[in-house]
């Protein structure tokens, strides 16, 4: 049972046990006075979903979420699968949204000036690019959840909404009509063009954008809720995502 507040030395040792079980291997790409840099891999036979967390240190819930999906095996064979959930460890540890040296790492995949994204995006270029991509954050200025939606293939409104609903027994779509400054398609979903807002600064969905990712969802929960229940309502929108 998910309670506050976040256990990072617990966390790892605790994903990587699950992980195993699991049936993923692991590849250090790097670390950091506060843990390793883990990507968790596993072949299937359908198409490479990638997911990733923790790349704001104040926002346990993907992390959490990410665990709970590999303990409950609520990520099948049909499927390969990359998972990186802790890409900011000792913003984690700290519970800070930045790292050790104050860099926003989910605005530095063009300058790569930070020793996380510097590995991260090597691994991710070695890695070659998924098929679909989900990033898990958090919010502290929503009520409701939300999402991003990177595509540069065919249009899906119907999928856009089984994401809504899926997290609909937790949150309601976030009402606000402008969030993070981006017009909403409807509430709760932002179609987002493969553009950075700033062009110096992007994020993890612009540069797996950039490098052919087709498809790519970043949900945000409301920080103010109880932890649970961000979890929970990730978890959902995961499976719904990758449908």
């Amino acid at each position: 049972m998910v309670t506050d507040p976040f256990d990072w030395p617990g966390f790892l040792p605790a994903f990587a046990a699950a992980a195993r079980a699991a049936g993923f291997r692991p590849f250090r790409y790097g670390t950091t006075p506060a843990g390793d840099l883990v990507a968790w891999e596993r072949e299937g036979s359908g198409p490479r979903i990638y997911l990733s967390a923790g790349i704001h240190g104040d926002e346990p819930a993907g992390p959490l979420a990410l665990l709970e999906l590999v303990r409950s095996g609520a990520l099948g064979t049909d499927k390969s699968w990359a998972l990186c959930p802790a890409l900011n460890p000792t913003g984690l540890s700290a519970g800070t949204r930045t790292n050790a040296g104050g860099y926003d790492l989910n605005r530095d995949y063009w300058v790569r000036v930070s020793p996380e994204i510097a590995a991260h995006a090597k691994w991710i270029h070695s890695a070659g690019v998924p098929d679909r991509f989900i990033s898990l954050h958090e919010d502290w200025e929503t009520t409701g959840f939300y999402f991003y939606e990177i595509n540069c293939g065919c249009d899906s409104p119907e999928r856009a909404r089984r994401i809504l609903d899926a997290v609909s027994p937790w949150f309601p779509p976030e009402p606000s009509l402008i969030v993070d400054d981006h017009e909403v398609r409807e509430p709760g979903w932002i179609y987002h063009v493969p553009e950075a807002d700033m062009p110096e600064h992007w994020p993890e969905a612009i540069f797996l954008a950039k490098h052919g990712c087709p498809l790519s969802f970043t949900y945000e929960t409301p920080s103010s809720a109880p932890l649970a229940d961000r979890v929970a309502a990730h978890v959902a929108a995961v499976k719904a995502g990758v449908a």
